[in-house]
């Protein structure tokens, strides 16, 4: 065979399309720079692979531009690990690891109130087997079938259920409504100034009762009613002067009773 047929045969060779996995075996047989030229090509040529993952995750409270951003970096943790020839293709073994690092992404930076890490691995599975269940019993599913079916205590459903409150919390200036102008903060209560004096008023209750009947109108009068001491005077037919000293009388025994009873 002339020399020029062999460089024909090399040749048209080289231009037969490549495996993924062929790239990545002439990789490592390389070292050094070529080995990182080349493994920046497969890179860059499976990123539609892990852009197809990360989309998988869309729509569940994470910018997607983010999770394509996570799924690459562990496109390129799977190009660095994978070794051509141990039994399994790339895909199947670049797939779980992207993954992987997308649903650890959602592990660690998606929830408003963490919880411990065994009940965030729980969630899935449990959110999992409420639509699965949910779909086979026509309704929705108990804690005990849930338990059941996932093979867990009835106390870890509980607890994944509780905390799964906590995974997407609201802002305060969330809009209540698209076309008001109202946000949740203005449904939020105040201080209740009245809640303060609970106590002031049972406390003063049976005090005010072991009064004689005048003395209770009077109070009533001034201090519920909002009467002067004039007016309580014409009332009752005494002075407003003797109404004055009525009142410091009254509440002069109602502090020393307080005092006793204290």
């Amino acid at each position: 065979m002339t020399a020029s047929a062999i460089r024909r045969i090399t040749a048209s060779t080289d231009t037969l399309p490549r495996s993924v996995e062929d790239d990545l075996a002439l990789a490592w047989g390389t070292g050094g720079p070529e080995r990182k030229h080349r493994l920046d090509d497969v890179v860059i040529s499976q990123l539609g692979l892990a852009r197809s993952v990360a989309l998988r995750y869309r729509d569940r409270g994470q910018p997607t531009d983010d999770l394509i951003q996570v799924a690459n970096l562990a496109l390129v943790l799977a190009v660095q690990r994978y070794r051509p020839g141990q039994g399994l293709s790339f895909a199947a073994f670049a797939v779980p690891t992207i993954a992987g690092e997308v649903r650890r992404y959602f592990r660690d930076r998606s929830w408003d109130v963490r919880p411990p890490r065994r009940i965030q691995e729980l969630r899935a599975a449990v959110h999992s087997a409420s639509a699965e269940l949910a779909q086979t019993l026509g309704r929705e599913a108990t804690i005990g079938e849930l338990a059941t079916h996932l093979g867990i205590e009835r106390e870890d459903v509980v607890e994944t259920l509780t905390a799964m409150d906590g995974y997407r919390s609201a802002s305060l200036d969330a809009p209540t409504s698209e076309s008001g102008p109202g946000t949740l903060a203005d449904l939020m209560g105040g201080p209740d100034a009245a809640l303060e004096q609970v106590v002031d008023i049972e406390s003063v209750r049976p005090l005010i009762a072991s009064l004689g009947e005048r003395d209770r109108r009077i109070l009533q009068m001034r201090f519920f009613d909002g009467c002067t001491q004039q007016e309580i005077a014409d009332h009752i037919g005494v002075t407003q002067m003797q109404v004055s000293r009525l009142l410091s009388r009254v509440l002069a025994h109602l502090g020393r009773q307080a005092l006793v009873d204290a």
